[in-house]
């Protein structure tokens, strides 16, 4: 882009953020919800990477289930009796699902359908074997996402913000795995703060490396 067009685009960029600024976005993505839950729930149990290793745990010497061993064989419909405790039915005395404990506690009570479904998808993003580590924050992220992003890359980070409309780009869609997850996180700062391609903006000197590495980890969630 020459210096004219750099200056409408930023103009327009500008005025544009300043419309979004106050609006309500859309509801956060399962993920996200997921792993709030998983942080407030299982994490001092199961341990940050869902490896049985919590505090929790190892006060209580109890052995909770390697989440990154057993998620991935299991389906959502056996997940869910699992978390909520409804797959305590035994066969010869035993668990059915030989992955229950008597520590596990029965969520059945607490979690919503909705919230099941999100705690799932956090549970599979984390131990998707091609997944890349959440680097920073991504409840900050998703604010910085909303400020800055969302409109090129949308509310809902699908591509489809307000200025592809004006300008007629397509960003790319954040939540196709098939797009995000062959860059590294290390790709994706860059290009945040670097710029990449023609309409790509820098945002290095506004948003710092902590931000970019908050905005890397929500996006990681939009797409699961």
């Amino acid at each position: 882009m020459n210096k004219n067009n750099n200056l409408i685009f930023g103009f327009l960029l500008f005025t544009i953020l300043m419309l979004s600024a106050g609006r309500t976005f859309a509801t956060p993505p399962l993920a996200y919800e997921g792993r709030r839950l998983y942080v407030s729930y299982c994490q001092l149990c199961h341990g940050t990477a869902g490896q049985g290793d919590g505090p929790l745990a190892k006060v209580m010497q109890i052995k909770p289930a390697d989440l990154s061993t057993t998620i991935r064989a299991r389906s959502d419909t056996i997940l869910k009796k699992i978390i909520t405790g409804r797959g305590k039915q035994t066969i010869t005395g035993r668990d059915r699902h030989n992955l229950l404990s008597e520590a596990m506690p029965e969520w059945k009570d607490i979690f919503s359908d909705e919230q099941l479904q999100a705690l799932i998808a956090y549970l599979r993003f984390m131990t998707n074997t091609s997944r890349h580590p959440l680097m920073g924050d991504p409840v900050v992220g998703m604010k910085l996402y909303h400020t800055y992003c969302q409109v090129c890359h949308g509310e809902e980070g699908d591509g489809e913000g307000i200025m592809t409309q004006l300008m007629g780009i397509t960003p790319m869609d954040h939540t196709n795995p098939n797009e995000t997850n062959p860059l590294s996180n290390a790709d994706i700062i860059n290009s945040i703060l670097k710029g990449k391609g023609r309409y790509m903006p820098a945002w290095e000197g506004i948003l710092s490396q902590e931000d970019a590495e908050a905005l890397v980890s929500y996006i990681r969630l939009l797409a699961h």
